[in-house]
């Protein structure tokens, strides 16, 4: 296939195209589209047109696509926005293509509810995991929009809002948009089983701001142990030294109460975090205390980090050790073998032998210390933060 034109169509039984459009349709003879859109535009295709079914494999679909030199597409919306052009750019790099859109679905859902949404944070959750919708949610956002799919409902939606104590918004949905028989909109009822295709629009009622620095009393302890915790000013300059504005991925060793974790991804919403603990306690502990401050996202691993298959879990481009059990020096050469180009190491050492281990297991590695401060919290012991690279 050397060029297509896409054509975004609504759910309207009956659909109007301008002359520019009904021209190209008149003079295809290659047509794609999924069941559903055959179902609206067959009246539309000229005689003998061939119809090709967009289903999964993709492969299978696009491999069709190459016997043909022009073909003509029809996708839901605007083809852009979370579209089918994306697929067939990423498929096809350089296909000479043209898009006709239409409105998006939540356009269309911000037009049934007279909203302003220049604003709106949107986000898609179709056949994708949580993770940019707990961002907006950390965020703050006071308007998100949201694509749905079979597994996040809107019920699956606000369950795992509500998880995590994000009950401060309304949520509209609409169904079937579009669509002058079967179109519905209303605001979320935990009770109803929502027709597909369906979006929905989430408009905060009060803002569930974060703060800077969760004070360690706040949290759920070990055992109740106040002092198995990373104090905050340690905390946050720890944090501060690991760059993480810059990273993409973070692993957090020894994760205890889940403190580290939790104000990295309250601060910095976008990392991918992967926290380790060698304590079967600290499964409950990352439970409740991210569920506390509102901190979705954050995998918790359980186990000896030295017998854990590490390949399994993104690679890290920054990494906190906040307890090594002895085995600094073997912690650091092993996870070297999975840094990223760039990536760095923050140790907090309470000991001049701690801080040995660090410093040799460092050099053995060919990294080396770029940045050690010592700090003293109240009358505990200095601490000396040190971090390589």
């Amino acid at each position: 296939m050397y060029s297509c034109t896409i054509i975004g169509i609504s759910d309207r039984r009956e659909q109007w195209f301008p002359p520019e459009i009904l021209n190209i349709i008149s003079r295809g003879m290659v047509f794609s589209g999924g069941k559903r859109h055959y179902e609206i535009m067959k009246r539309f295709l000229p005689e003998h047109a061939q119809w090709i079914d967009i289903t999964v494999p993709l492969s299978d679909v696009f491999a069709q696509y190459e016997q043909h030199e022009d073909i003509v597409i029809f996708a839901s919306g605007d083809p852009l926005f979370y579209g089918f052009a994306a697929t067939v750019q990423r498929e096809i790099p350089g296909i000479k293509m043209k898009v006709y859109p239409s409105f998006n679905s939540l356009q269309m859902l911000a037009h049934r509810m007279n909203l302003p949404y220049q604003d709106m944070r949107m986000v898609s959750l179709t056949g994708r995991p949580w993770d940019k919708l707990d961002e907006a949610l950390i965020h703050d956002e006071p308007l998100i929009g949201c694509l749905t799919d079979k597994n996040k409902t809107p019920q699956a939606i606000w369950n795992h809002m509500v998880e995590y104590g994000y009950d401060n918004y309304v949520m509209t949905i609409g169904e079937n948009l579009g669509n002058e028989e079967t179109e519905q909109v209303g605001t979320f009822h935990p009770e109803k089983n929502y027709a597909n295709p369906n979006c929905l629009i989430l408009q905060q009622k009060e803002s569930r701001r974060h703060p800077l620095g969760i004070p360690e009393s706040d949290f759920h302890h070990l055992n109740g142990r106040a002092k198995m915790i990373t104090k905050m000013p340690i905390r946050l300059l720890s944090l501060s030294m690991l760059d993480l504005q810059k990273k993409t991925s973070f692993w957090d060793i020894g994760f205890c109460t889940g403190s580290v974790s939790i104000e990295a991804k309250l601060q910095f919403p976008h990392l991918n975090i992967t926290a380790f603990e060698i304590r079967e306690e600290g499964r409950e502990l990352m439970e409740k205390n991210s569920r506390k401050f509102g901190a979705p996202g954050i995998t918790a691993v359980i186990g000896d980090f030295l017998e854990i298959d590490l390949a399994k879990f993104p690679a890290p481009d920054a990494i906190f050790i906040g307890g090594h059990g002895g085995k600094l020096k073997e912690m650091i050469a092993l996870v070297k073998k999975y840094m990223l180009p760039g990536a760095c190491i923050v140790f907090n050492s309470v000991s001049p032998e701690s801080y040995q281990l660090f410093v040799d297991g460092i050099t053995a590695m060919d990294m080396k210390i770029t940045h050690t401060t010592r700090i003293a919290i109240d009358d505990f012991n200095p601490i000396f933060i040190l971090k390589a690279e």
